[in-house]
C-alpha cells in the first residue's frame, strides 16, 4: 500500500486503502507540517462530502488533530470543498482537510489538503507534505483522542459552514438582480454536497429554481461517476425540456467544478463556459487584471485578452499551478479544462457555485439565453470546437511511449502549420489561429490524453487521430 499526496491530497478506494486508519496517518502528517512551521495553533478547518461515511473519516481526522493538541473547527454538515475553502480563509485557520473524492466514482474517496490560503498545495507544500508523510508511514504512528473527549475539551467545534460562504458569494454578483429576473433555473447537484446552496440564494423573488438529484446518495445511482459533463446530464437535459428551463447548472460530487446545459437541452462545453464567464467579467463588470488558464483550457481566452488589451498567463494543469500565479497576479480568474474555475475577491481555487452564479449574472446583465450568449461569443472570438479522447496503455509502455513522443517533431497537423511545441505539461502543438492539439500523461492513470480544439468537430477529429498517430498506441 503507497499513499502519495497529488495535487489535492490523496484518493484511494474505500476499505482497500482509504481506511480510517490510513486517514489518521495522513492526519498526523499535516499536523507535523504544521508543527514544523509552527502554525498549528491556528487550527484545522475539517469538512466532508455526501459519500458514504465520509463523516466517520471527517471524526478521524479531528480526533488526530486534537490529539496533536490542535484546534479543529468540524462541518457539522457536508459541505462543498469551495464553502470550507472559504471557512478556513475567513476564519483563519492555518489549513484545511476536506474528506471528498470529487467526481471520482462512489467507491473511491479523498483526503483533500487545503494551505491557509485556502487553494490547492503548491508543489513547494506538497513536497513538505511528502516528507512529513513518508517519515509518518514508516512509524506508522499517530496521536489519537476520542472526538466526544475532544469536544468536551473545546479542542474540536461543530458549524454550520453555510451563511459566512453565502454571504460572501451574493456580494460577488447582483444576486437581487437575479432573483428578481423570472429565470427559470434547473440545477443537478448530482446527489453531492452542493445541493441546496443555489436555491438558498435565489430564493425570495420570481425567479424559479427546479432542483434534481438534491438528494443526497453516496452511490449516484445512474452515472459512473458525479462529474457535470455532456453524458453524465441526461436528466438536467429533460428537466429542461419538460419545466421550460432557461438554463441548466451542474455541479460534481464536492461542487467546486459545472456542467453548463442551454435551455434547449444542449450541452455547452467547459471550454466555452470559461469563455463565456471571463467575456462577462471583461465586458460586463468592467474588471481589469491578468486572465489565467491551464494549457487544456481555450485560447478564446487568449483571444478575449487580446480584444481588451488584459493579459493572459498559461499554467500547466492543475490548480497547484493556476492558484500560485492567480495570487501572484491578482489576476481577475482562473480556469481549467475539467471545468473548475476562480474568481478575483474569492478563494483561489475551483467553485462550480460561485461560477453558476457568474453565467446568471451574465444572463440578467445581457438578457439573453445561453445560446444567444455563444452566438455573442463566436462572432467576437471566432467558431472553436474542442473533444478530448484517453488512450489506455500498458505501465511497462510509457518509457517507450515518452521516448516517441520527444522525438517526434511533426511540421504540419490537419493541414496546419505546427507553430510551436508546448514542453511544459506533455507536448502542445500550436497550430494556426490560436487552435491547438495536446498529448499527455495522466497524472494518475496509465492514460493518454489527447485534446484539440478547432473550427470545426472534422477540424478536431483529424487534430486528434494525427496526434495518435504521434503517439502510436
Amino acid at each position: 500500500m503507497s499513499i502519495r499526496f497529488g495535487t489535492d491530497g490523496w484518493r484511494a478506494k474505500v476499505e482497500e486503502d482509504f481506511t480510517v486508519e490510513n486517514v489518521k496517518l495522513c492526519t498526523q502528517a499535516v499536523c507535523n507540517y504544521l508543527k514544523s512551521r509552527e502554525i498549528a495553533d491556528n487550527g484545522l478547518m475539517v469538512g466532508y462530502d455526501t459519500r458514504l461515511n465520509s463523516a466517520t473519516f471527517a471524526e478521524a481526522v479531528s480526533e488526530v488533530a486534537a490529539g496533536n493538541s490542535i484546534p479543529v473547527i468540524l462541518c457539522d454538515r457536508p459541505a462543498p470543498t469551495p464553502v470550507v475553502s472559504y471557512n478556513l480563509v475567513r476564519r483563519d485557520c492555518a489549513a484545511g482537510i476536506v474528506i471528498t473524492a470529487s467526481h471520482n466514482p462512489s467507491d473511491w474517496n479523498g483526503f483533500k489538503f487545503k494551505p491557509g490560503y485556502g487553494g490547492s498545495a503548491s508543489e513547494e507544500i506538497l513536497s513538505d507534505l511528502e516528507t512529513c508523510l513518508n517519515n509518518v508511514l514508516e512509524q506508522q504512528q499517530y496521536l489519537s483522542i476520542p472526538i466526544s473527549n475532544a469536544e468536551k475539551i473545546g479542542l474540536v467545534e461543530r458549524v454550520n459552514p453555510e451563511l459566512l460562504y453565502l454571504n460572501h458569494v451574493a456580494g460577488l454578483v447582483d444576486l437581487q438582480s437575479i432573483r428578481n429576473a423570472g429565470l427559470n433555473v434547473v440545477v443537478d447537484s448530482m446527489h453531492g454536497a452542493g445541493s441546496g446552496y443555489i436555491h438558498q440564494l435565489l430564493e425570495g423573488g420570481t425567479s424559479h429554481v427546479t432542483e434534481i438529484r438534491n438528494e443526497m446518495d453516496p452511490t449516484f445511482p445512474g452515472m459512473k461517476q458525479p462529474e457535470p459533463i455532456d453524458h453524465n446530464l441526461e436528466p438536467l437535459k429533460e428537466k429542461i425540456w419538460h419545466t421550460n428551463g432557461d438554463v441548466g447548472l451542474a455541479t460534481d460530487g464536492d461542487a467546486d467544478r459545472l456542467g453548463l446545459v442551454d435551455e434547449d437541452g444542449n450541452y455547452i462545453s467547459t471550454l466555452h463556459t470559461f469563455a463565456l464567464i471571463c467575456q462577462h467579467i471583461l465586458e460586463n463588470l468592467g474588471m481589469e487584471g491578468t486572465l489565467v488558464r491551464s494549457i487544456t483550457m481555450t485560447s478564446m481566452i487568449n483571444k478575449l485578452g487580446d480584444l481588451h488589451k488584459v493579459p493572459v498567463i498559461d499554467t500547466p494543469v492543475g490548480f497547484k499551478h493556476l492558484g500560485p500565479v492567480m495570487i501572484e497576479e491578482d489576476a481577475i480568474a482562473a480556469g481549467e479544462e475539467s471545468g473548475g474555475y476562480a474568481f478575483r475577491g474569492h478563494i483561489p481555487e475551483r467553485d462550480g457555485i460561485l461560477s453558476a452564479l457568474m453565467i446568471l449574472d451574465m444572463m440578467v446583465k445581457t438578457d439573453k439565453n445561453p445560446s444567444e450568449l455563444m452566438l455573442d461569443l463566436t462572432d467576437r472570438v471566432g467558431p472553436h470546437h474542442y473533444n478530448r479522447i484517453d488512450l489506455t496503455f500498458q505501465p511497462e509502455e510509457r518509457e517507450e511511449l515518452e521516448t516517441r513522443l520527444a522525438k517526434a517533431q511533426p511540421k504540419r497537423i490537419a493541414d496546419m502549420t505546427v507553430k510551436d511545441i508546448d514542453t511544459r505539461d506533455g507536448y502542445r502543438y500550436e497550430l494556426e489561429n490560436g487552435y491547438w492539439g495536446l498529448i499527455r500523461f495522466s497524472g494518475t492513470e496509465p492514460l493518454l490524453r489527447v485534446y484539440a480544439e478547432s473550427e470545426s468537430l472534422d477540424s478536431v477529429n483529424a487534430i486528434l487521430e494525427e496526434c495518435r498517430d504521434i503517439v502510436g498506441v
